[in-house]
């Protein structure tokens, strides 16, 4: 039986400024056929943290909310992983200190060693068998170089918390194939590549993947799926095929209607947020906040309602400098102002981050989903039965049931 499929991937690029990288000595970097594995030396230890998971979920979701609002496009449907992004910017801040360590703790939501703590106590759960196919996967590739020392408990770190696997390159087309390989294998192929090139400056990848794959609780059957129109966010009609069921819990926030629908085991689910007539997705979005969401997911309602999905899929691809920027992230990005000595000890200038790169994929049908739906609306009538119909803009958040952490929050727009 097919499953449906879900994967994000994300890199950030640490690098340092033109005039100071010793530009001769790349040409003269002999060609490797393969990259260094380092883990051999930097072995995971055993980590004892005494923390309710739960205890971080607040922070977390919050942080999904605001990086979703920040990263959505106006004109095409987004999806994001806050989880993914959350674990590359941990593994990151880990090498920061001073100023760019503080900025990076207001923006998440997080000291670093809580963030660490609960990262590590979230991704240690995943290894849980729920029925459903979870894949969480790090790595931190840096260049092959003598005058480039990354500091070992910066890499110790991160190999404890977050599993990273760890290598050593000369950052030439062989290691630019090596790192999309990587990608594209703890992704499942969903994702082929996360990178075109590898700039001249660049001395450090730090990389997430994820995968998710689940099947519906309840699969869908060929009689559940009809033909319908979805209404664009331009207002353009389309056709899709809608795929009904009968659902058991029911959300309501004031400003949208919506449903969880759960996968395989329980313990992950399909949430969607319709917003109401009169309400545009623009301005619904504006108003989310984490706390709100949060008390959505609480209260919601055991109840009989008939939803439908239109079934999709697609992808996403977005560059986060700037609104890790607009979060409050300023000078990690900054040639001068970055303070990452707590990651390298010896550099011939000062390392920050220039780029951020994500990218997403999201297949639903009738058999299960990797990501959220199509757009619905709500037909109120006076009837014991609620209809929520996902046939116009609307939200979706991949949810973990245990702590409410939206994995993979976006939004679908046209179809």
């Amino acid at each position: 039986m097919r499953k449906k499929l879900i994967a994000t991937a994300l890199t950030i690029v640490l690098i340092l400024p033109t005039m100071l990288f010793p530009l001769s000595g790349c040409s003269s970097t002999p060609v490797m056929a393969e990259t260094l594995d380092l883990m051999a030396g930097i072995n995971p230890r055993n980590i004892s943290i005494e923390l309710d998971i739960t205890q971080g979920s607040e922070a977390a979701i919050d942080f999904a909310v605001r990086l979703f609002q920040y990263s959505l496009s106006p004109e095409e449907s987004s999806l994001i992983s806050p989880l993914s992004v959350l674990c590359a910017l941990a593994m990151t801040a880990n090498g920061a200190d001073g100023n760019t360590k503080a900025q990076m703790e207001e923006a998440l939501g997080f000291s670093v060693a809580e963030l660490n703590g609960y990262l590590y106590l979230y991704i240690k759960s995943l290894a849980e068998n729920n029925g459903c196919e979870f894949h969480l996967a790090n790595s931190i590739w840096f260049r092959d170089v003598d005058w480039l020392k990354v500091e070992e408990d910066f890499l110790q770190l991160n190999a404890d918390y977050y599993g990273a696997e760890i290598y050593k390159a000369p950052f030439n087309d062989d290691t630019l194939k090596s790192i999309n390989q990587w990608v594209s294998d703890n992704t499942r192929g969903m994702i082929d590549s996360i990178l075109d090139r590898i700039d001249p400056n660049d001395i450090m990848h730090l990389i997430n993947a994820l995968a998710f794959e689940a099947e519906w609780q309840t699969v869908y059957t060929e009689s559940q799926i009809r033909d319908g129109i979805f209404t664009s966010k331009s207002g353009d009609k389309r056709d899709v095929k809608m795929m009904y069921s009968e659902e058991s819990v029911y959300l309501d926030d004031g400003s949208a209607t919506g449903f969880i629908k759960y996968y395989t085991g329980g313990r992950y689910a399909f949430a969607a947020l319709l917003p109401n007539e009169g309400i545009s997705i623009d301005d619904y979005i504006s108003t989310l906040t984490g706390p709100g969401l949060a008390d959505t997911l609480r209260n919601a309602q055991s109840t009989k309602i008939s939803v439908a999905i239109p079934r999709f899929e697609g992808e996403y691809k977005i560059e986060m400098s700037d609104i890790l920027k607009n979060m409050g992230i300023i000078d990690a990005f900054s040639d001068y102002l970055a303070d990452f000595t707590k990651l390298s000890s010896a550099s011939i200038g000062n390392i920050y981050i220039d780029g951020v790169l994500h990218k997403t994929f999201i297949s639903v049908d009738e058999k299960g989903t990797k990501a959220g739906a199509g757009g619905g609306v709500l037909v109120t009538v006076v009837s014991p039965m609620r209809y929520v119909y996902l046939n116009r803009p609307f939200v979706y958040i991949l949810l973990d049931c245990d702590t409410n952490l939206p994995f993979f929050i976006g939004t679908v727009l046209d179809l």
